[in-house]
């Protein structure tokens, strides 16, 4: 199974929804929750090129999108792939 990481941050929806994505293929990820840490928002988006908007999501240290991104990803078909690599 593949690498996931995602940087969030509390009442976000968007959040909420890209977690549950995950959640119901069964996905391990790792949480950076960025509510009260200006130094976890910054490595965000120095990882994320410069987008700052939450959440943002890594797959084996590949920079995906956010949560509209992984939800594309999925109705393409493509999420599977990556998630398994």
């Amino acid at each position: 199974m593949a690498s996931v990481v995602i940087y969030t941050r509390e009442f976000c929806s968007y959040c909420t929804r890209a977690k549950s994505l995950l959640d119901s293929k069964g996905v391990e990820y790792v949480e950076h929750n960025a509510t009260y840490s200006p130094e976890l928002r910054q490595e965000m988006i120095s990882k994320a090129k410069g987008r700052s908007t939450f959440p943002q999501i890594f797959i084996n240290g590949e920079h995906v999108g956010g949560c509209d991104d992984i939800h594309a990803l999925d109705q393409a078909g493509k999420l599977d792939l990556l998630l398994a690599a």
